[in-house]
């Protein structure tokens, strides 16, 4: 066997290689500038210490999205040239986030190898195609995201970056399972591809009852649909929902994974997810077809998740919610009790009131997985969630789509388990107008104004910022906009000291707090690839029974018009509605 060569190409710096919570997003054309995907891969290996590099062993795989094929290849290379020992890859390229992180913790190779880390190809759940989005990650051993300590320097290395290391390697063939075997000056080289689905499968069947599962997806009184919009979760959802839960092949949307997510826009809510919307009976023209009892979706890399019942939408801050409520019963993974939980900044405080009632321990944390990894790794949280569709567990260190959809199945078929053979069936709706009796109702709704003018995206802000300088003033504001609403008693931005490292991370959302529990929360996001996406968070607290079935839009009308008024949205932005409301 020839052996290969090592060589190190020149290069130079590009501008605004900064990766973000969520690692670096651009436009495919941007990735396929020369160097720009090496820089960013280069600038990682010299992050790392040596022992997590030269030896180890590194997962390369993702979404599926166009360009993976070709930025795997380069890694593959890259990876060889800079002493790492075996690269693991997905069937086909392909390994959902949730997946890559099972397999970090989760995977021994034949020869007893265990990962160190992975670079995740995705941009989430932006779309994919040569003029859309590309996106790369680098995931650390415990299967979370880099922290922020790697991710910085991560970005100054690419700001003085001279040369990569490659090695003269053909292209492995990512398509078949097995391995293939190079020599190097410095020993072997092993690129094996391994079936995508099957270390995920066997984690998800050592959490949940999938026979009580099974039980409820076969009965003729249950109907279900499961939408991958295209995504990776197509790889996991035949084997999982079909072949172990016995579900109907019908069932399944949108299930083969394309390279352009078939052109549509694999975010799972209420606005992308059309075909599913409007099978559930919540789209704008009523069919005549009875909708299934549940319906669920994923985005892109199927960390993230949509609920919803028979012409019934559960927002993302009540999933994790009841999730929570219902764990220990439902769930084999938590019958010993939770940890605690724990929710991002501007998710509903819905979690805070199941925690309070069940005497759980509880953490308001940032935007980003890397917050409730520290927790989890600490042993202090079982169950968390985002309102932008992530919830999860300390399975792994990734929010988790799938996860949360078996979740959801569990508790259906624990409260429908005396219901299958006769009786009426407990629905997706029944159990979350049963919580809101319980916990009280927390209406809320987000606003996404994307790709606005970032100047003055950052000039919104600011005003906001300045604002909070006087309550008397905003106050004065907020009773001109609307005399019925409660006047503002804290306003802030969200600042957070890690209990467990102790880092500080400030800047994190500016806050608006009411008497009446209410919240509005402006951020930023980074999300996207161009432009600048303003976040506009409206919540409202109802603990009366008798008024927690109002229409959400109705009930939050008043705050959402003090948001709109106090922001000056319109005059910042141009803007007269928000690209997407959930």
């Amino acid at each position: 066997m020839a052996l290969f060569n090592v060589s190190p190409v020149e290069t130079t710096p590009f501008d605004g290689q900064k990766p973000g919570t969520s690692g670096l997003r651009k436009k495919v054309k941007v990735f396929k500038q020369p160097n720009y995907l090496e820089n960013f891969v280069q600038s990682t290996f010299n992050a790392l210490t040596p022992q997590k590099v030269r030896g180890a062993t590194l997962v390369v795989s993702g979404d599926g999205r166009y360009f993976s094929k070709d930025a795997i290849q380069i890694i593959i290379k890259m990876a060889a040239g800079n002493g790492v020992r075996r690269v693991w890859v997905g069937q086909n390229g392909l390994l959902s986030t949730p997946a890559v992180s099972a397999v970090i913790r989760e995977r021994v190779g034949v020869d007893g190898s265990r990962a160190t880390g992975a670079f995740i190809l995705t941009a989430s759940h932006n779309p994919g195609g040569p003029n859309e989005d590309f996106g790369i990650k680098y995931n650390m051993e415990n299967g979370g995201p880099a922290p922020e300590g790697i991710t910085d320097q991560i970005y100054e290395n690419t700001k003085t970056i001279k040369e990569y290391l490659t090695a003269d390697l053909p292209d492995v063939d990512i398509t078949a399972i097995g391995v293939t075997t190079f020599s190097g000056h410095d020993g072997q080289f092993d690129v094996e591809v391994f079936d995508s689905a099957s270390d995920y499968v066997k984690l998800m069947k050592s959490i949940f009852d999938f026979e009580s599962i099974q039980k409820l997806l076969t009965s003729p009184k249950f109907t279900f649909c499961y939408d991958a919009l295209h995504g990776v979760a197509g790889a996991y959802a035949k084997r999982i929902f079909v072949e172990e839960l016995g579900a109907q092949e019908s069932s399944l949307l949108n299930c083969v994974p394309k390279v352009t997510f078939g052109g549509g826009h694999p975010d799972p809510n209420l606005t992308y997810a059309k075909e599913l919307v409007s099978r559930m009976g919540l789209g704008k023209s009523n069919s005549e077809v009875e909708p299934p009892e549940f319906g669920a979706a994923a985005d892109g890399d199927a960390d993230r998740n949509m609920i919803l019942g028979k012409r019934f939408f559960v927002t993302p801050s009540d999933s994790v919610s009841i999730i929570a409520a219902n764990a220990v019963e439902a769930i084999p993974y938590f019958s010993a009790g939770l940890k605690g939980v724990a929710r991002s900044m501007p998710t509903s405080s819905g979690l805070d009131v199941v925690a309070k009632n069940l005497s759980l321990k509880f953490f308001e944390v940032p935007t980003g997985w890397k917050f409730f990894g520290n927790l989890m790794d600490a042993g202090l949280c079982s169950i968390c969630g985002e309102e932008s569709f992530g919830t999860g567990s300390d399975h792994i260190r990734e929010k988790d789509g799938i996860w949360a959809v078996l979740a959801w199945l569990s508790i259906l078929a624990y409260k429908n388990k005396e219901n299958l053979g006769g009786g009426e069936l407990v629905t997706v709706e029944d159990i979350v107008r049963n919580h809101w009796a319980t916990y009280g109702r927390h209406y809320y709704t987000r606003y996404d104004y994307e790709n606005v003018d970032a100047g003055a995206a950052k000039e919104l802000m600011a005003y906001l910022v300045r604002l909070q300088s006087s309550l008397s003033e905003v106050n004065e504001i907020v009773s001109g906009i609307r005399s019925d609403v409660s006047k503002v008693v804290h306003a802030d931005e969200f600042e957070y000291k890690d209990p467990i490292d102790g880092s500080i991370s400030k800047h994190q959302g500016i806050r608006y707090l009411f008497e009446d529990g209410s919240r509005l929360i402006f951020r930023l996001s980074g999300t996207g690839s161009e432009g600048a996406t303003i976040r506009l968070y409206i919540e409202q607290y109802e603990k009366d029974p008798s008024k927690t079935g109002r229409d959400s839009q109705d009930a939050l009308a008043p705050l959402v018009a003090v948001a709109l008024g106090l922001s000056k949205m319109q005059q910042f932005t141009a803007r007269s509605a928000p690209t997407v409301i959930t």
